[in-house]
């Protein structure tokens, strides 16, 4: 049987830039097995299989990394919403479009609509309300990173476990250079995994380059050294530091940028609302470039 695919990068306008993804619109048939080869094939940090709903929902929709199924990730969904939408799964659109995808996490709403570029722009709006995990200590993470303590900012939060439907370790840097320094320390990794603590380590540095945000996520037990823009990461980090704000009531929007120390960088947009000192909304999105299409033949 035949099986058409779509490669686009995600959360980019420009061509081999930002995070790639690979997308099959019509997956009814393939194992799991199966999809697990194909994942591994692209070995891309994940590719999106597409199916019929089950729950009422748009589409079902399920994500694999090159080694295992995650319950959600955020370019996969951006990309998969894109490509199904440049498809004309959706129609001739012009006013935004809102879909629901069911997946391992729960169901996750998306918007898309052109923005003013003329280009599709998806949103997606977290699956999860914040959850907050582990704290990890400060020496530690900096051994983690091979950086010096002092390298570690604390005064916001502690090196803190997070999720809106993956658990990343969050760990804010003192500055861009320490964040362009830092690289896995693969015996102290192997230990944060052994503590069942967290797989994906997610680290950034607060206000430059014109960004709010600059990031970088690793992620090696994924076949990922380090991925180019992580949806999920980025859309938790936000929902963490609008967590820690002083202010009961706020509105904020994030620009961050991602991807540039592996060459392929990556604007990601992001949203946080906050009523009566609780997070009532979490969005991240962005622009998607359409590569390449073909056939696998099974």
């Amino acid at each position: 049987m035949n099986y058409r695919y779509f490669i686009c990068d995600v959360f980019t306008d420009k061509k081999f830039c930002g995070n790639q993804l690979a997308v099959l619109p019509e997956a009814e048939g393939l194992s799991n097995s199966q999809m697990q080869q194909i994942a591994r094939e692209f070995n891309f940090s994940e590719s999106a299989f597409v199916f019929s709903p089950e729950l009422g929902q748009t589409r079902k929709v399920r994500i694999f990394t090159p080694t295992e199924e995650v319950p959600f990730a955020g370019h996969p969904n951006i990309g998969t919403a894109f490509v199904l939408a440049k498809d004309g799964a959706f129609g001739d659109f012009r006013e935004p479009v809102k879909v629901i995808f069911e997946e391992k996490v729960g169901f996750v709403p998306i918007t898309i609509r052109y923005d003013a570029g003329n280009q599709i722009w998806c949103e997606l709006s977290a699956p999860e309300e914040l959850s907050i995990g582990d704290s990890v200590p400060t020496e530690f993470s900096a051994s983690l990173l091979s950086l010096d303590t002092g390298d570690i900012v604390t005064t916001t939060h502690p090196p803190q476990v997070a999720s809106v439907g993956l658990p990343f370790l969050f760990i804010e840097l003192s500055s861009l250079d320490v964040l362009q320094r830092a690289k896995v320390n693969m015996p102290q990794f192997n230990r944060l995994i052994d503590r069942g603590i967290v797989t994906y380590i997610h680290m950034y540095v607060k206000r430059t380059d014109d960004f709010d945000i600059r990031a970088r996520m690793f992620a090696p037990i994924d076949g990922v050294p380090e991925d180019p823009a992580t949806g999920s990461a980025n859309c938790a980090l936000i929902a963490l530091l609008t967590y820690y704000d002083s202010e009961t009531d706020t509105d904020n929007n994030w620009r961050i940028s991602q991807g540039i120390e592996v060459g392929r960088p990556s604007v990601l947009n992001g949203r946080t609302e906050k009523r009566n000192g609780k997070i009532t909304g979490v969005w991240i999105g962005g622009n998607s470039v359409l590569i390449s299409e073909g056939i696998i033949e099974m």
